[in-house]
Formats: structure tokens, C-alpha cells, sequence
């Protein structure tokens, strides 16, 4: 009896300064999520101008095309002198590449904040993302090493549809560092998955 008065009026009592202080600290992590949604507005921005490069050279804008050329590192025997379909795949691919970059800042900035900062009173939201109401330290670990994982395919397909341009060298380490991805993730969700059955009777 004496120990079950005593949990409630541990649980209930207030903390320390320096506790408190401790805890507070947490508040600094909110700067570097700010910070991370500004650049995901420069990513957006980096999309459109992107975006608008590619339906411009669509209608036959040289000036446009040659901004594409250059900026995804494409090289053939001749100056294009049009859009082909290595060309859009290779800016396709970009594209899908900052999309899938901002989707895991959105991870790290929601399920970081949300995991290490505050709450954020979600439940209910009809837009509520599906996967933060489970969302913890190693859950967000192997979400964002899947995400890694899918962002290091997008590259090392652009890298092998644009193969001519890069050396067998570039493109062996290339393909060990995906490789390398793939095994931290299953390394990572390997030891989630054992690490689980020990956290349940804990919880």
C-alpha cells in the first residue's frame, strides 16, 4: 500500500532546476527545424525553375535547353539540338529526385519534432500523416534509411542512363555506395525488429 501512495507522488512531483533545464533544451532543436523548412522552400523553388526549363525547351526554346543540358550533365557526340527522350528522362528523374529529398525533410521535420521536441496534437486531423501516429526514434531511423534508399536508386539510375558521361570508376563506386545503403537499412530495420520484443513488457 505504503508503495502504491508513493508512485502516484512520484509521478506527480515537480522537477528539479536543473532538470527542468535540461529538458528545456530540447526547445534549441527548433532553429534547426525552421532551418530546414526554408530549404525545402529553396527545393521547391530549385522544382519550378526546373519545371519551367522543361516546357520551355518543349516548345523549342534553345536557351532553355541548354540550361537542362547542363544542369542534369548530359553529353552526346553532338549538341542537341532539341528535347529527346534521354534528355526528359534524365530531368523526369530530377524531379522525381527533389520530390523524394523534400518528402524526407518532411519526415525528419514532423517525426523529428514530434519524437524529440513537442506534440503536435494531431489526432483527429484529417490529414494527419498515417505513419506519425506510431512514430518514434527507430521507426523514424528506418523510414528515413528507406528514404535514403529510394533517393540513391533515383541517382544511380540517372547515373546509368547517362552512363557515357561517367567513367567505370564513377560508376563501380556508385553502385558499391547503393549497395552499401541497402545493407545499412536491413541492418537498421534487422536491429528495430530485434530491439522490439525486448520494449514491449517494458511498455
Amino acid at each position: 500500500m505504503a508503495e502504491s501512495k508513493r508512485a502516484p507522488q512520484a509521478l506527480n512531483s515537480p522537477l528539479g532546476l536543473l532538470p527542468r533545464l535540461i529538458f528545456a533544451s530540447r526547445w534549441l532543436q527548433v532553429p534547426l527545424y525552421l532551418g530546414l523548412i526554408l530549404a525545402q522552400g529553396v527545393y521547391v523553388y530549385h522544382f519550378w525553375v526546373e519545371l519551367v526549363h522543361l516546357i520551355e525547351a518543349a516548345f523549342g526554346n534553345t536557351t532553355a535547353l541548354a540550361t537542362l543540358v547542363n544542369s542534369i550533365g548530359y553529353k552526346a557526340e553532338a549538341a542537341p539540338t532539341g528535347l529527346n527522350e534521354t534528355i526528359i528522362m534524365l530531368v523526369v528523374l530530377a524531379l522525381i529526385d527533389v520530390v523524394m529529398i523534400s518528402n524526407l525533410l518532411i519526415m525528419v521535420i514532423v517525426g523529428g519534432y514530434e519524437t524529440f521536441v513537442s506534440r503536435l496534437n494531431l489526432e483527429g486531423h484529417p490529414d494527419q500523416p498515417e505513419w506519425l501516429s506510431h512514430v518514434n526514434s527507430s521507426v523514424l531511423k528506418v523510414k528515413l534509411a528507406t528514404a535514403i534508399i529510394g533517393i540513391s536508386s533515383i541517382h544511380l539510375l540517372k547515373t546509368f542512363i547517362n552512363a557515357a558521361s561517367y567513367t567505370d570508376k564513377v560508376l563501380m563506386w556508385q553502385t558499391l555506395i547503393h549497395v552499401a545503403f541497402l545493407f545499412s537499412a536491413m541492418a537498421i530495420a534487422y536491429t528495430d525488429r530485434l530491439m522490439a520484443p525486448a520494449a514491449k513488457p517494458a511498455h
